[in-house]
């Protein structure tokens, strides 16, 4: 058989055609002889009787292989070219052979059963981590991955998916009661003992701000303007604020040594009333939250955001170019780690294995209907010409022995009976 211009054939297919050409050529070769030893046999049947038996065997031989020529090419097309009717069965019945195709793979393929069997089977998780832990493989990814965020980022911009990214943060900024967030941080920060540093902190810088010249000296000014004249000619200024300075001194010393000081339990009472005041207090959340509000509306903080964005972009950009090896190295280092992650933990994987097996079952389940309606609509859409060869050139040949199984079976049925009716005669 000649392959058409339009089939695509491969090897295996051009040498399939040539050993359906030959197989052909034998049948037909066996059907002529057959017909040959039939007028053969009848001729030659006055001479002796043996030759009834050997024509009645080629005569049901050349009948049967007739009959299975017939069969085998009313499959694919018209035998002879003639209007028979239930011939080119193939071809009468495409838009049914597909749609029936297309049903069966569905309801016997792609049923959930079936598909998560399959399914189960595989190592998601080992596959995963594998292809992860391979640097070659990683760097690829990572590289992809830069390829395509510049062109995220310029889609998200133009998009208006940055202005809707901001509005749902801002408005879930807004809705973020900061009262007890700072109260549960406050009270945590006193219950672990850091306030204590805070105050020794508070003490020294007190005590440093209290000592330097300058302080001292307007702290004279001050107690100067409020004492009388006279006591003003006897300078008690001086003595007065050294015996202030002094003082102060002393108790801030005595607080820093001592961690047992009852000012310090002062401190930590007021600190806890504060904390309990913040948390409850609705005047203190309504003080926060004007607070909150003030600070995110400030157009300091947009321009930061758009700022924080460009540079972001920029490092992109200028990564995806390989300008920068940064975020590249860092990709697939991180892309590594994971493999090794995912490798070394054995009920990860099992669950990425469980995720997967639901999803791809899930996705299979609800597109299968739209599976088996490509497949029926592909092969109803297919040329009918290259179906047929493509059917007849992988199962012309075996087909083509049924023409011989055929001669064979007829024959042995035609003897059987000349030498049934031989025997009767006989009788």
């Amino acid at each position: 058989m000649t392959l058409p211009a339009t089939f695509i054939a491969t090897p295996a297919d051009v040498e399939r055609a040539a050993e359906l050409r030959r197989v052909k050529w034998l049948a037909t070769g066996l059907l002529a002889a057959t017909f040959a030893v039939f007028i053969a046999a009848r001729t030659l049947l006055p001479v002796h009787p043996v030759f009834g038996f050997i024509a009645a065997f080629a005569e049901a031989a050349t009948i049967g292989g007739l009959a299975d020529w017939y069969a085998v090419v009313a499959l694919f097309k018209r035998p002879l070219g003639l209007p028979i009717p239930h011939t080119a069965i193939i071809q009468s019945n495409q838009q049914r052979i597909a749609e029936k195709l297309g049903e069966f793979i569905e309801q016997n393929f792609l049923e959930s059963g079936p598909v998560e069997a399959k399914l189960r089977q595989i190592d998601f998780g080992t596959f995963i981590a594998d292809w992860l832990r391979d640097r070659k493989r990683a760097e690829d990814l990572a590289r992809f991955v830069l390829r395509l965020l510049p062109e995220a980022f310029s889609a998200t911009e133009t998009s208006g998916l940055m202005q809707f990214i901001t509005r749902r943060v801002t408005t879930q900024l807004l809705s973020i009661d900061l009262a007890p967030l700072a109260a549960g941080a406050l009270r945590g920060f006193v219950q672990e003992g850091k306030h204590e540093g805070l105050l020794d902190d508070i003490l020294r810088v007190m005590h440093r701000t209290l000592t330097q010249e300058e302080t001292m000296a307007v702290i004279r000014d001050k107690v100067r303007a409020e004492m009388p004249t006279l006591l003003k000619l006897y300078r008690a200024d001086r003595f007065v604020v050294n015996r202030i300075i002094a003082s102060a001194t002393k108790f801030f010393e005595e607080v820093q040594g001592d961690p047992n000081h009852p000012f310090r339990g002062e401190f930590d009472r007021m600190l806890l009333s504060f904390v309990e005041r913040l948390g409850s207090d609705k005047a203190f959340a309504e003080r926060i939250d004007g607070l909150k509000r003030d600070l995110i509306a400030r157009p300091e903080v947009a321009n930061l955001g758009r700022t924080i964005w460009a540079n972001a972009k920029d490092f992109i950009e200028r990564s995806a170019t390989g300008e920068s090896q940064v975020l590249m190295q860092q990709l697939s280092r991180m892309f590594v780690e994971a493999g090794e992650a995912i490798a070394g933990d054995a009920e990860l994987r099992g669950e990425i294995n469980r995720g997967l097996v639901a999803i791809l079952r899930t996705v299979v389940a609800e597109q299968k209907s739209g599976v088996s309606t490509f497949i029926a609509d592909q092969m109803k859409a297919w040329d009918m010409e290259q179906l047929l060869q493509l059917l007849e050139i992988n199962v012309g040949k075996d087909l083509q022995y049924i023409r011989f199984n055929g001669s064979l079976i007829g024959g042995l049925a035609g003897l059987a009976l000349y030498t049934l009716e031989y025997a009767l005669r006989l009788l």
